[in-house]
């Protein structure tokens, strides 16, 4: 994946600042904003590294999930010429729309 780390199952994207020469980062996925930065990209690692593990400590005195929760649902807005596509091509396999748009996003991750 472009642009993310990965430690201890966080992630985070990552982006470049020219006007503060820095790289910086958020983490994602937890139930907080967390960021972090680094003049270079060793910097970078260590400062995520440290965010990570500084917000595992702080979760976990004060009995926090430090993961965020999904529901499995949520709202996509799409051109309604795809949407009439997709609900066509979904009846024509025998499946729902919920389940061919599911299909889709989980073959488009394993591309990853």
């Amino acid at each position: 994946m472009k642009n993310l780390m990965e430690h201890k199952g966080y992630f985070a994207k990552i982006e470049y600042s020219a006007n503060d020469e820095v790289f910086f980062g958020t983490i994602e996925g937890i139930n907080d904003t967390i960021s972090f930065e680094g003049a270079s990209t060793k910097e970078l690692k260590a400062a995520f590294h440290e965010a990570v593990e500084d917000y595992l400590d702080m979760c976990q005195r004060y009995g926090k999930e430090p993961h965020k929760t999904y529901k499995g649902s949520f709202n996509v807005r799409i051109d309604p010429e795809i949407h009439k596509k997709a609900a066509i091509l979904a009846a024509s396999k025998g499946t729902s729309l919920n389940k061919f748009v599911e299909s889709a996003i989980a073959d488009k991750i394993q591309e990853l």
